[in-house]
């Protein structure tokens, strides 16, 4: 008899609607059960799932297992400080956030408003999420390292009624001011009414006429609050990613589509079983932690670990430490920590008991064959399925992964190898045809939607066309080229746009010349990612002064890394400048980030075409100024 995963997968293949069909009403708890499976329409960025349903997330995170196993623990809070970790059971959870959703409630936050989320990993963060999601609230989590004006920007966008934030977040051992941030940021921000402030420390904040103490507040309300039944469609949460033009994009997803993706690739990807303990080291700042630490092991009843510190703190053992102690079965972290760690001596794993561990998963960007070799060997004693997954904030969960397979299978390293049930990828030529065949390269397309798919971009739905559905119509464009094997396996090859991978993080160039290009003695700039042997990338910044000194250009450097840590947030600063008289453009006046990309990397020699160029002469400049500052850098070295 074929095995659940193979009957799965075949009928996926074969009628894909009824298979997502047979999952929602099989996995989800509907108070309305859905009429029709699906209606879109690719060409018109027209996706939409179960229709006529209506259920409501946070009762199928919550109550559904309350009503089994209330004291089944849900969260293990792994705080900054090893050894001081939290247990919240179902039912504990349920409480917090039904009185979390009773204060949002009392104080005018209703179905359909936008809250921004600005909190460490925590699980009062976790209970913000879901009873924003319990009321029909929609709330967009911004990562609590982004500066204020990045904050500002993102509550301004999305029109956000009120703040959820706490005194301050705690991390590697630093105490990080996060109502201060808040308060700048809100002070541009006119739609927001109320800021509710939790207590991460003992620091005493100002509190002005907006702020609310949240605990306080929630100690007064009721510990029980229905879930408000919300239409499959209507939007869940929104979250803010870079793209290749400056201004950020809310990316848009919706209730019960998003939730069964979720889900379902929490299940099958990391071969999740009722009892595991499941370690996404992610921050729910990001999509990752969102889909990997909040809602889809919370629909399948599983104990999550929330990781609030870093993978060096207080020594590099810290996170084996932590899956010894935790007892921790999977474990999904990001590439870029991978290569930090194989930097120091393999003592620091191997002195911890690893033999909870059952499935090892990394995230955020296509993992280096030594990080693979090493998280599998070293880490996994080369027991335990390593499965590097691809996807993105606008996927909602992993689309790309070896898992789910049948036992046995061949996991390839460093690659992404199998699509997810449903899931039917692509290649394209320049040409806009598709690539038929194996051991070939192209654009990653997905040719048909699943339930998981971003909506739209919030406020502009033209841009979400133009972004994912114009470059090949009736195609999901990813942003990202692959080869597919000789075997048939994908293999992600990296971002075809003007978007970075910094540890993990996408950020458009755009985005950081935005923000330098603000600085009164820099006319002009040009940012381009060059690769880095722990982050993956790092920006390269090249720049036009206007007339200054050279006294003064370091100076001025010193200023642009300020103004794109304020901007932005710290991770974004350029790891170079390299002051240029000009930039290589075309004649049209298009920058060539190509042969700025290729000069930084030390690859001068190999140019290609640039008699497209205005002035090619610009080109011979660059590569001296460059050749001139490297030197210079090897002597500090």
């Amino acid at each position: 008899k074929p095995s659940r995963k193979a009957e799965l997968r075949e009928l996926s293949e074969r009628a894909p609607e009824r298979f997502w069909d047979s999952v929602a009403k099989e996995r989800l708890l509907w108070n309305k059960p859905f009429e029709q499976v699906a209606d879109c329409d690719m060409r018109q960025g027209k996706i939409r799932w179960f229709l006529g349903g209506q259920l409501n997330v946070s009762a199928n995170c919550l109550d559904v297992h309350v009503a089994r196993a209330p004291e089944r623990v849900a969260l293990l809070w792994e705080r900054d400080e090893p050894g001081s970790e939290v247990k919240v059971t179902y039912r504990e959870l349920l409480e917090t956030t039904c009185r979390l959703a009773n204060t949002l409630k009392r104080h005018g936050v209703r179905k359909g408003d936008r809250v921004a989320i600005y909190m460490p990993v925590s699980p009062i963060a976790v209970a913000a999420m879901l009873a924003c999601a319990r009321i029909g609230a929609v709330h967009t989590v911004v990562f609590a390292g982004f500066s204020a004006e990045a904050l500002a920007g993102r509550i301004e966008d999305a029109q956000c009624k009120a703040v959820i934030t706490c005194n301050q977040g705690v991390r590697g051992g630093r105490t990080i001011n996060l109502k201060t941030t808040v308060d700048t940021a809100v002070k541009s921000c006119p739609s927001v009414r109320n800021v509710f402030v939790a207590h991460r420390t003992e620091c005493k904040v100002p509190m002005g006429p907006l702020d609310i103490f949240l605990e306080e507040e929630m100690a007064k309300e009721s510990t029980s609050c229905p879930p408000e039944p919300m239409e499959s469609e209507d939007m869940l949460f929104m979250l803010y990613t870079s793209g290749s033009t400056g201004k950020p994009k809310g990316i848009v997803h919706t209730q019960a589509g998003y939730l069964l993706y979720a889900a379902l690739t929490h299940q099958y990807v990391f071969d999740y079983h009722p009892g595991d303990v499941f370690g996404c080291v992610a921050d729910i700042g990001w999509v990752t932690g969102h889909s990997y630490v909040v809602y889809g092991p919370l629909c399948n009843g599983a104990t999550t670990v929330l990781f609030e510190s870093t993978p060096v703190y207080p020594n590099p053992g810290r996170y084996w430490e932590t899956v010894q102690r935790l007892g921790i079965n999977q474990f999904y972290g990001a590439p870029t920590a991978i290569r930090l760690l194989l930097k120091y001596d393999e003592n620091w794993v191997k002195k911890y008991d690893r033999s909870s561990l059952k499935t090892l998963g990394s995230v955020g960007e296509p993992i280096n064959r030594e990080a693979w070799e090493w998280f599998y060997h070293v880490v996994g004693d080369g027991k335990c399925p390593l499965v590097d997954t691809w996807w993105q904030t606008e996927t909602g969960g992993v689309c790309i992964a070896p898992q789910p397979a049948e036992d046995g299978a061949e996991i390839l390293p460093a690659m992404a190898m199998r699509p997810f049930f449903g899931i039917q990828p692509t290649l394209m030529d320049e040409k806009g045809k598709e690539i038929r065949g194996n051991d070939v390269s192209g654009a990653l397309c997905i040719s048909q939607t699943w339930p998981g798919m971003a909506r739209t971009i919030y406020g502009d739905h033209q841009r979400f066309v133009d972004a994912y559905f114009k470059p090949y119509p009736g195609h999901y464009f990813t942003g990202d080229g692959a080869y597919r094997s000789k075997e048939g396996y994908y293999q992600i090859t990296g971002r075809m746009d003007d978007v970075i991978n910094i540890s993990g993080h996408r950020l458009g160039t755009a985005e950081i010349e935005d923000a330098l290009d603000e600085h009164p003695d820099v006319p002009e700039t040009a940012v381009v990612g060059i690769p880095h042997d722990v982050k993956g990338e790092v920006p390269f910044a090249f720049v036009v002064l206007k007339e200054v000194g050279s006294s003064s250009q370091s100076q001025v450097i010193e200023e642009l890394k300020s103004l794109v840590a304020a901007k932005i947030a710290k991770y974004a600063v350029p790891d170079h400048f390299l002051v240029v008289k000009r930039l290589p453009k075309t004649r049209s006046g298009k920058i060539m980030r190509r042969i700025l990309r290729k000069v930084a990397m030390g690859q001068s020699s190999d140019l290609g075409d640039i008699s497209t160029l205005d002035d090619p002469s610009v080109v011979t400049e660059v590569i001296q100024a460059c050749d001139h500052y490297r030197s210079l850098e090897s002597k500090k070295n």
